[in-house]
């Protein structure tokens, strides 16, 4: 993706207009940018967007995640999106015991999202994305928050047998 652009916009391929995610995918920004125009922080945005998945209700899901908007405290930690979607990842292939044995397989599909999120962006940290030191912004907090959507739900795309 192309920092500053939203990938609901068209591009335009041999002349012909196509979009460049399919229609699902799409469905699960506008549900994201729907939360953000309510006022839900980056983390609770996008859990709540994967609320029909996970079948928690979106009220818990915004509780469970309101902590890790912003970047943890104020822009200090991880951006907000990606605990989101790790947020989404936890609750889908924990076995909710340590006998489950299921943290590996946590922790890969968590891994995941991290890489692509750190590919796309450069950096996970949420004051350097937003340039509160630098001055230069290198991701909006809402196109953050479509990235961490799109790497969720191609993630559970691609993995739909598992969860």
């Amino acid at each position: 993706m192309v920092p500053g652009r939203n990938f609901l916009q068209l591009e335009t391929q041999n002349g012909t207009i196509t979009p460049m995610e399919t229609t699902t995918t799409t469905q699960y920004v506008k549900r994201a940018y729907a939360f953000r125009e309510k006022g839900y922080n980056c983390a609770q945005a996008v859990a709540c967007s994967f609320a029909d998945v996970v079948g928690i209700d979106e009220k818990n899901l915004f509780i469970m995640s309101e902590a890790f908007g912003g970047g943890m405290g104020g822009h200090k930690a991880t951006c907000g999106a990606v605990s989101g979607a790790v947020l989404i990842i936890s609750l889908l292939t924990s076995g909710g015991s340590v006998e489950a044995a299921t943290k590996q397989t946590s922790y890969n599909y968590a891994g995941e999202i991290v890489d692509g999120f750190l590919e796309q962006n450069g950096t996970l940290v949420c004051s350097e994305l937003r340039g509160d030191e630098s001055g230069i912004v290198l991701r909006t907090c809402d196109l953050c928050v479509e990235d961490a959507v799109v790497l969720l739900h191609k993630l559970l795309q691609k993995n739909e047998k598992l969860f």
